[in-house]
């Protein structure tokens, strides 16, 4: 067997120059639609399962309503969020990333916590997760990343060797890995668990001044956790133990809510912030950002049909309301491609018509014909725009704001590399206790890994964070700490 390295191409054998980060207008600027490269991995990637979702396949639903509790119009002009006590009808779908549609409820993993407001501005999509920060902040790495988490194509198992050798390797990814491997790895249920938009987006007002905003859904139930033990007794009695709960929760009245906070950063500070307020493998610092309230989550009715709300229910970052509006995350401006483009493969290209999906107003656009049409497919109005048949016609005052990009078109890094202070901190904010629950569970997890120096190379990365963190999962692993990271 040859020693020699291949080259990484593209799927039509041109050679790859960079798999790591993709095309932006600058460090900071939005991805480029030239990266050809990000678009295949994608799109390839989008279309790698059928007929259930790539990621987030294990999930469960609920309808509810929002309340406003207090007005920011000052500093958006989208009317959800707008008028204290109004209400806005929701749907939401939690799920786990990882896992197949017949998994386990209670594996350690991130969930999904994906929201759909029928606002009286078409529909709005907040689709995080019950974790404030994630693996990896370059879209171009997340259908890697999701290799590594399903079945390995040899032996059909996971591969925990795959995981640590691509973690070990992407040391964005601690914070995110301390964060799984402590207690809030496994919640106690779907209600007792805090949800996030995760991204920096961009409110935008009614005088068109904006600013970055971080959503925070703080869950009015407490946050309950699973330890390991627990979490595998009751999967291996009842794998879909938060489906149940969910459930059963909402059939007896117990209705479960959150409270959505919001961080707001002015738009200037983005540029001397200690921390790259786009990179999503960190956080913010409630202290620099306070957190603002802005309304109550209450679900309080369970779907009639699970596959006809639940399983056909399609969420998208992308989908926004006037005075919402994107920010240059990478991860992010990857995510407003790729999900809906996996709705238009998974559901088709008219899920936006499905009963769940569909908005409660008027829909007036120039789209036609597709898989599954069942409305009136636009009858004989006039299907082309500009048209002088009095179409609809586009809303000048309602563009998205502009930004300043600068710098090359290049395949370029974020500029800040420091993945070890927010990982540390973390750690240390936390009791002997959990940081023994966390280590313990770190241990477990890499000693199946098959090559010593994936081993020693992940725990520099816990060392760096902070010393104790590493020398315990070393002593736990029996192993040295490697002496460079010293």
């Amino acid at each position: 067997m040859s020693n020699e390295k291949k080259k990484l191409t593209t799927g039509n054998g041109a050679p790859i120059g960079d798999n790591q980060n993709s095309i932006t207008a600058g460090a900071q600027g939005p991805t480029l639609i030239q990266d050809v490269h990000l678009l295949e991995k994608l799109a390839h990637f989008n279309r790698e399962r059928v007929p259930e979702r790539v990621v987030h396949a294990k999930g469960a639903g609920a309808h509810g309503f929002f309340e406003v509790t207090k007005d920011l119009s000052k500093f958006t002009k989208a009317k959800v969020f707008n008028s204290v006590g109004k209400r806005t009808p929701l749907f939401i779908r939690f799920s786990t990333v990882a896992g197949e549609l017949g998994s386990a409820d209670t594996v350690r993993d991130p969930r999904g916590f994906a929201v759909k407001f029928y606002t009286e501005e078409g529909n709005y999509d907040i689709v995080g997760n019950n974790t404030p920060i994630f693996f990896i902040r370059d879209a171009i790495k997340f259908p890697d990343f999701i290799h590594t988490q399903k079945r390995d194509p040899r032996t059909h198992l996971k591969n925990l060797t795959a995981i640590w050798d691509f973690w070990s390797l992407s040391p964005e990814s601690l914070h995110q890995v301390t964060y799984l491997m402590g207690d809030r790895g496994i919640p106690a249920t779907l209600r007792h668990m805090n949800g996030y938009g995760s991204h920096t987006f961009k409110w935008v007002n009614h005088e068109g001044k904006t600013v970055w905003v971080k959503y925070h859904f703080k869950t009015e139930q407490g946050v309950k956790n699973l330890t390991t033990e627990a979490a595998a007794k009751i999967a291996a009695e009842n794998p879909d133990y938060h489906t149940e709960d969910l459930f059963n929760a909402i059939e007896k009245g117990d209705y479960p809510a959150w409270k959505l906070y919001v961080q707001i950063m002015p738009i200037e500070d983005a540029n001397t912030y200690k921390w790259d307020p786009f990179d999503v493998t960190k956080v913010w610092s409630h202290k620099d950002y306070p957190l603002q309230e802005v309304g109550r989550m209450v679900l309080n009715r369970n779907p009639e049909n699970y596959f006809a709300e639940v399983e056909q229910a399609t969420f998208s970052p992308g989908t926004m309301v006037p005075g919402v509006e994107p920010s240059p995350d990478k991860m992010l401006q990857g995510r407003l491609f790729a999900y809906s483009d996996a709705h238009r493969y998974r559901v088709g290209a008219n899920h936006n018509l499905l009963p769940i999906n569909r908005p409660k107003i008027e829909v007036n656009n120039y789209q036609r014909d597709g898989s599954m049409r069942f409305d009136h497919n636009g009858g004989g109005s006039v299907y082309y725009e500009p048209n002088s048949f009095s179409g609809p016609e586009e809303v000048p005052d309602q563009k998205q704001t502009s930004f300043a990009v600068s710098g090359l078109a290049e395949s370029a890094a974020y500029n800040h590399h420091d993945h070890y202070t927010q990982a540390g901190n973390l750690f240390r904010l936390m009791s002997k206790e959990e940081r023994v629950r966390l280590v313990d569970n770190i241990v477990a997890a890499m000693k199946p890994v098959e090559r010593e120096d994936i081993k020693l190379r992940q725990i520099q990365h816990f060392y760096k964070a902070d010393p104790e963190f590493g020398e315990c999962v070393a002593n736990g692993l029996k192993l040295s700490v490697p002496q460079k990271t010293k």
